[in-house]
């Protein structure tokens, strides 16, 4: 009995301390924000149109930081979501086993390589190329973080994808393949609305990474905050910014700081508003085909 209780208690401790973790950040990020906003109205961070509280004519309107995070994130998000749905397609249907075996865990590496390093990647190799194909492109700008970005979250899409396929009951298979159906209508038509859930929720991990990166970005998208949907310019995302004040440059407890943890607030709004969103997505498909 005491055995149990102690590993009860260990169990009960690890829960508590995750829970304890979230409250801890939530803590820091309302009362710093508080601090914030008794100088800053809430209504000028949410509408004004400029970020510029570093600069002597001081805006402290976050949309476009929210507009540089979210249009990299959707960049990143139409490079993974088809290759990695297809990868993961290919790999449970038409890959032979022992390429599976060799080929998925070699994409898994793709998610283990520092992000440091795929910032410098798209600064020095993917910018030349797409400067090559698109004239007047800037050598920091979106477009060329958002791809790969893309390519950094490939392995979160097309492993988790491809365990969700595996795991629908071969009998859903054998019984498409018997009504005269071709391995690409089984895939599409079955497997993958079969699988939606699991698929749904790598979708979600997915974009949740690609909200949070800040390498990435903070080496390559330059860092000017400006608000716009054109991916060929210089943009800062919400996490990129952070980076920034966090160099040591800006005073510690001076307004311009606490503007971190006003940013901060925002994307976990953003993010925790975007993931309540895809989970009733998510539950929502689960009911459909139960």
């Amino acid at each position: 009995m005491k055995k149990e209780k102690i590993i009860e208690g260990f169990l009960f401790a690890c829960a508590a301390i995750t829970l304890l973790t979230t409250i801890g950040i939530i803590w820091v990020l309302l009362s710093q924000s508080f601090s914030f906003f008794k100088e800053v109205s809430v209504w000028d961070f949410l509408t004004d149109t400029q970020w510029t509280p570093l600069f002597a004519d001081k805006h402290f309107g976050i949309l476009p930081l929210l507009t540089g995070t979210l249009l990299i994130t959707v960049i990143a998000m139409l490079v993974a979501l088809p290759l990695g749905l297809t990868i993961a397609i290919y790999l449970n249907e038409y890959a032979p086993k022992g390429f599976r075996k060799v080929v998925k865990p070699l994409l898994e590496v793709l998610a283990a390589v520092p992000t440091v390093v795929y910032g410098f990647f798209a600064l020095v190799v993917v910018t030349p190329m797409l400067q090559k194909l698109i004239p007047g492109l800037s050598g920091f700008n979106a477009l060329s973080p958002g791809i790969v970005m893309g390519i950094m979250i490939i392995p979160f899409i097309s492993s988790l994808s491809e365990d969700a396929l595996y795991s629908v009951p071969k009998s859903l298979r054998e019984a498409s393949y018997g009504m005269g159906a071709t391995r690409l209508q089984t895939a599409f038509r079955v497997l993958l609305p079969s699988a939606s859930s699991g698929i749904l929720a790598s979708i979600i991990l997915a974009f949740s990474r690609a909200i949070g990166e800040t390498m990435i970005v903070a080496i390559a998208a330059g860092q000017q905050p400006r608000l716009t949907l054109d991916p060929t310019v210089p943009i800062e995302t919400i996490t990129a910014y952070i980076v920034q004040v966090s160099l040591g440059d800006v005073p510690h407890g001076s307004l311009e700081y606490r503007t971190i943890f006003s940013a901060g607030l925002a994307l976990f709004v953003f993010t925790f508003l975007l993931n309540n969103i895809s989970f009733w997505i998510n539950k929502k498909y689960r009911q459909e085909y139960e």
